[in-house]
């Protein structure tokens, strides 16, 4: 049995069902204006939203009930849940700043170092409004506490060392238009994003210091989701469409999904999928339990899966109202968020 978690345009719903099952989709809020999702990899029953002007809510019991978490009045943007510190969360916001919780958003601090480098570093005002650049991700390191990757939607790409008492500046080689960052899941090494600029991918090996953009076998460079193999950091997929324009209109994305393996080419891949995907695959994932499946979360509601690294792909029987921007996949007392 699995359960999906999607964030669509009227809330957060659930999808359950198995291989052999008919799968059931119920709404888990749907009064809310809910913008990004993180559950607990320490404990997936504990799922942490954010909303547009109500701050974070936090479920204990997977998505039954909810209670107020904190940053009441806040437009947040982005959530991570930490893998090594039970109930440690951290926030972004638009305006573009950065809280911690150590208590399970019982009370947040700000990491006001972070809202300091925007003066050293232009950040762009990106299209959607209100304008005012936000944070779009933010990756956690599964093996260092302290480390902690930031992406600013058309602003920059930050890191910090310490927890957040300091931020270096936009790494180079990294994409200012970042739309999605994920550490591996194990490997705290490698970090991926995708975005709207350079080569809509870029790749870090040593944990955010240094990135490059792989662009060989690519036709398309306006990425937006990334995912990696669990048994191995340099197997990793990311979603491209060839322009805003086509990524976010109803049905003329023009998407592809590619795999990197090591150094080689980018692959785009086919096996089953439309060529290409009329609907954007906002959401990749991949099953920390199961090496070799991933899985794609498309705009208009469908998921995709394939057993052997995207060669093949079958559309599962679930079908969602929609999907933006994120999928969670729980299963096997395991979460994975993209």
């Amino acid at each position: 049995m699995k359960t999906f978690l999607a964030i669509t345009s009227y809330g957060l719903a659930a999808a359950t069902g198995g291989q052999h099952d008919a799968w059931s989709v119920e709404m888990l809020l749907d009064e809310q204006a809910v913008t990004c999702l993180a559950v607990d990899p320490l404990n997936p029953q504990v799922l942490y939203v954010g909303t547009r002007g109500n701050g974070v809510l936090c479920s204990n019991d997977g998505g039954r009930t909810w209670r107020p978490a904190g940053l009441a009045g806040y437009f947040i943007k982005a959530l991570a849940a930490s893998p090594t510190q039970p109930g440690t969360v951290y926030a972004g916001t638009k305006p573009a700043r950065v809280f911690v919780s150590h208590n399970s958003g019982a009370s947040w601090t700000e990491l006001v170092a972070f809202r300091r480098i925007r003066s050293r570093w232009f950040w762009f005002t990106p299209a959607e409004k209100p304008h005012s650049a936000y944070v779009q991700a933010i990756a956690l390191s599964p093996t260092d506490p302290k480390t902690i990757v930031v992406g600013v939607e058309f602003g920059a790409v930050v890191q910090s060392r310490d927890g957040g008492h300091s931020w270096t500046g936009h790494r180079r080689g990294a994409l200012r238009d970042c739309h999605s960052l994920a550490f591996h899941v194990s490997n705290g090494s490698w970090v991926y994003e995708a975005g709207g600029t350079g080569a809509g991918v870029s790749v870090s090996r040593d944990a955010g210091v240094t990135w490059t953009q792989p662009r060989e076998g690519l036709d398309r460079h306006y990425g937006w989701a990334v995912a990696a193999d669990p048994a191995c950091p340099e197997v990793w997929y990311a979603s491209l469409s060839p322009s805003p324009g086509s990524a976010h209109s109803e049905h003329n994305a023009q998407a592809v999904i590619a795999r990197s393996v090591g150094d080689a080419p980018w692959q785009l891949l086919a096996g089953g999928l439309p060529q290409p995907l009329n609907h954007m695959p906002y959401a990749l994932l991949t099953d920390p339990a199961a090496p070799g499946h991933v899985y794609a979360g498309l705009a208009n509601g469908e998921v995709w899966h394939s057993t052997h690294y995207g060669e093949s792909w079958r559309r599962l029987p679930v079908q969602f109202e929609n999907i933006h921007r994120t999928l969670v996949l729980l299963s096997s007392g395991k979460a994975d968020l993209s």
